[in-house]
């Protein structure tokens, strides 16, 4: 028996000792169920609470990135920005129909993950970081130039969305807005979690943790990492087309580096890896925002600070097993 052969006698021999995938996530329902809790009891707050439902799309889609596929990047603006613009373009030049226009930006974000993964995906580590943070600078400088298509700094405006599946109007109060954009974000979410459970999640997740182990046993790493990082893209488009539909304007901003280190705060608040993280955090992050930045618009992101340092000395997954812990002791 030749050295190879051992070598992947003692690989799968690790493989069969690892733990196995879970079973099916009950997450969307629980989603499904808070989300229609919250927008029936506090119908004044709707505006709010679609803002929370897509942050928490856009944080998911940098979760399959960094959580699950280990790709630490701080460049995932803009793929928000690119399914935001596309979408508001495509409403303002085409035609207004919401899915036509959410379909639009799924697309767009789907192909500048793939169309930049190609590249960034060759490299690893500090140099794919900050290489995500220049293709996002790109993005913005292009933009910021294309005025007459984007705006430029004065952004996107004047378009209007037509009625939701040709019946439901968005209206003045934000109901419709907030029901859509969570029933995109619950759908995302379940698509998302088969995807991580299945064979081809398990392997990403197995690159995460070890890519020469995995390379030894014949997985196609590049190819496995840039479909998700493809699907990632597909995601933030998403967000990013829902936020120019129901905002009915397109910013600069949504191609900011601030955007991205946002989204990687919450990301870190939730903690990485789960998906549903990315929806704790991203709740939390902004409804924080909302509720100290109307108590003091000027310090508010001292609390923000104070609970990252919270997250770093007692990260969410050990909270929560001594969380659940206390509940089996005192039950």
């Amino acid at each position: 028996m030749n050295s190879m052969t051992l070598l992947r006698a003692r690989l799968e021999k690790a493989d069969a000792s690892a733990p196995r995938c879970a079973p099916p996530s009950r997450a969307p329902l629980a989603a499904l169920v808070i989300g229609l809790v919250a927008c029936t009891l506090l119908p004044e707050h709707a505006s709010l609470l679609t803002r929370v439902f897509i942050t928490a799309l856009f944080v998911l889609s940098l979760d399959l990135a960094v959580g699950v596929a280990g790709l630490a990047t701080l460049g995932h603006a803009a793929l928000f920005g690119v399914g935001a613009y596309a979408a508001g373009i495509f409403a303002l030049k085409a035609m207004p129909d919401p899915l036509v226009g959410l379909g639009i930006g799924v697309t767009a974000g789907a192909l500048l993950a793939l169309a930049s993964g190609a590249f960034l995906l060759r490299y690893r580590g500090f140099t794919f970081l900050m290489l995500t943070v220049a293709v996002a600078q790109i993005v913005l400088s292009l933009a910021q130039k294309a005025r007459d298509w984007t705006g430029g700094d004065d952004g996107l405006s004047g378009f209007s969305v037509g009625p939701l599946l040709g019946r439901f109007v968005f209206d003045l109060e934000g109901r419709v807005a907030a029901l859509y954009s969570l029933a995109v974000l619950v759908i995302a979410l379940y698509v998302l979690r088969r995807l991580v459970d299945s064979p081809f999640g398990l392997a990403v997740r197995g690159i995460h943790e070890n890519r020469a182990r995995m390379a030894a046993l014949g997985t196609p790493v590049y190819a496995r990492l840039l479909v998700l990082y493809t699907v990632a893209g597909a995601v933030a488009g998403a967000a990013g087309a829902l936020s120019a539909q129901t905002t009915a304007v397109v910013g600069l901003d949504s191609l900011s580096f601030a955007l991205s280190a946002e989204a990687l705060v919450m990301l870190i608040l939730g903690g990485a890896g789960r998906l549903t993280g990315a929806l704790v955090g991203a709740a939390v992050f902004t409804l924080l925002h909302h509720t100290a930045a109307s108590i003091n618009p000027y310090h508010w992101l001292f609390v923000v600070g104070i609970l990252l340092m919270l997250v770093v000395f007692v990260p969410p997954a050990k909270a929560w097993a001594w969380l659940r812990s206390r509940v089996g002791a005192g039950s």
